[in-house]
């Protein structure tokens, strides 16, 4: 399957190119009007868009860093370790013109699913795009949890495979802006 073209989210205010297979989460349960999330048809990855308020208290690495203990507390983490934060080129991306500062942070978190009591570690990739001029962080995640033990031998074998952090930085790069007014009156 290719990638998928264009995608929009948040009512086509933005756009993205989506890995392939991605299903839209909302059509399966209600999702915050701030987010837009897509999981893979058979493994356990996620992929979050997210339209947050501008933490201009804090910059640099540390804004990175700030969403991901953030996200680790909303989904209760036991564990929360950041393994590496570095600039992501603003050159590479589609919102270049409105982004100041870009970020990706590699971690993981050790988060029990809902209803289960064990929790296990999952890896996160996150890229801030910093909007201040639109009083916006903008934070895509991509959730990695631990391949289970299923057995590829049924007809799993015939849909897309797992997800990489190539088809995550094609998400990242690709995000483009087709609306402002999505940020209200500026």
């Amino acid at each position: 399957m290719e990638p998928t073209g264009d995608y929009p989210l948040f009512g086509g205010a933005f756009s993205a190119i989506l890995p392939p297979g991605a299903i839209d989460v909302s059509d399966l349960r209600p999702v915050p009007d701030n987010q837009e999330v897509f999981c893979h048809p058979v493994t356990d990855q996620s992929l979050i868009v997210e339209l947050l308020e501008l933490q201009a208290h804090v910059g640099g690495e540390a804004a990175a860093r700030y969403h991901f203990e953030d996200v680790g507390g909303v989904q209760g983490a036991r564990a929360v370790q950041v393994e590496s934060v570095r600039p992501l080129s603003l050159e590479n991306l589609a919102l270049r013109s409105c982004c100041q500062e870009a970020w990706v942070l590699s971690g993981k978190q050790q988060v029990a699913k809902e209803n289960q009591q064990v929790a296990k570690d999952v890896t996160l990739y996150q890229a801030l795009l910093r909007l201040p001029q639109y009083q916006t962080d903008l934070l895509l995640t991509f959730n990695q949890p631990p391949p289970d033990n299923r057995s590829s031998l049924g007809p799993e074998s015939l849909s897309p495979p797992p997800w990489s952090l190539g088809d995550f930085e094609q998400l990242v790069a690709s995000l483009t802006l087709h609306d402002p007014n999505i940020f209200g009156p500026q």
